[in-house]
């Protein structure tokens, strides 16, 4: 997760993001199904070097590196308590492990060492257009030469507004979220009207070029929610 103030309601109350991910909310079962088959292609398992920002607890993403094991993990995120839930889903990788209480665009910026993958699940959309393009010129600057960018997102439609994506986005919550209690699932309404910035691919698949990941590849749509790979070169297989 990203920065503190649209982070709060999932800082105060990890359960809340559980309960949306249990129930499947937000397709996370098809997207990391997906995740896990994509890792499965590279090359290099056991040997390749991954940065997650707003890893949150790893719950979904750690039977992805148990089955494809990368050398090195680093999980950054805002959330103390996600991050404790996080050193036990990941005690069974057998690389290093490493796990850093801080914000996700302070720390690819500032990172020193040359990655082979950043993973990032639903956090992005919380930064402001300026703050997504330093994300993917910071993102473009640290990955290895055959290194992919793996972003899972909501994402809107091209040439729909902010508002419009809300309005559907709100009205899918109130539907479909028929297990979060009235009071949460109101509270956590509001937080996306209030925090969600989502883009379009085009505008995504722009900031990705001008960062110098020429290669834009849609792996998977599940209504709003999307997963694409960013790679220097289609040819980039890890």
């Amino acid at each position: 997760m990203t920065s503190a103030e649209p982070t709060t309601i999932f800082t105060r109350s990890w359960s809340l993001y559980d309960l949306l991910t249990e129930h499947n909310y937000m397709f996370h079962n098809e997207i990391y199904s997906g995740v896990a088959d994509l890792l499965a292609l590279r090359s290099d398992k056991g040997h390749y070097r991954l940065l997650d920002l707003g890893c949150g607890n790893a719950r979904y993403l750690a039977p992805c590196l148990k089955r494809s094991p990368p050398a090195l993990y680093e999980g950054v995120d805002l959330s103390e308590a996600a991050l404790a839930e996080a050193r036990e889903y990941l005690a069974e990788l057998t690389g290093q492990v490493i796990l850093t209480h801080g914000d996700l665009l302070e720390a690819v910026e500032s990172t020193g060492k040359t990655w082979d993958i950043l993973f990032t699940g639903f956090a992005i959309h919380h930064l402001m257009p300026d703050e997504k393009a330093r994300f993917f010129h910071a993102a473009g600057r640290c990955l290895s030469e055959n290194g992919w960018l793996i972003l899972v997102d909501v994402v809107r439609e091209e040439n729909q507004d902010r508002e419009s994506y809300l309005d559907g986005y709100l009205k899918f919550m109130r539907e479909k979220w028929t297990h979060v209690p009235q009071d949460q699932l109101e509270e956590a309404c509001t937080h996306v009207h209030d925090h969600d910035y989502p883009e379009c691919l085009s505008t995504l698949q722009d900031m990705a070029g001008a960062a110098g990941l020429n290669s834009t590849r849609l792996i998977s749509r599940h209504a709003q929610h999307y997963t694409i790979l960013f790679s220097r070169s289609a040819l980039a297989k890890g």
